[in-house]
């Protein structure tokens, strides 16, 4: 999948920045935060794991997902992200 393909998806964009702000969040979290149904989001989910974007651990049956810490997509587009808050353009792109 291209780099346009997975930011041209207004959801996956704000699971990033959320991530990004909050760490990790199991998927009915996400799927409140960004007003959408459970199976909406892991789609997303999954595309952004599949990237090796995300990362996920299990208990039981809650999935936690992460940034995956080892990928260097994931570095650039933190960095992305966090330079654009700083610059003070995002910062009200998630509902709390």
């Amino acid at each position: 999948m291209s780099l346009e393909q997975v930011l041209s998806s207004r959801p996956r964009l704000k699971i990033l920045i959320m991530l990004v702000q909050l760490g990790e969040l199991n998927v009915s979290e996400i799927a409140r935060r960004l007003g959408t149904n459970y199976e909406a989001t892991s789609k997303h989910l999954k595309i952004l794991e599949d990237e090796g974007i995300l990362q996920h651990k299990t208990f039981g049956r809650i999935r936690l997902y992460r940034l995956n810490e080892h990928s260097g997509k994931t570095k650039a587009l933190q960095t992305l992200i966090e330079a654009w808050e700083s610059a003070g353009e995002s910062g009200k792109m998630i509902r709390k």
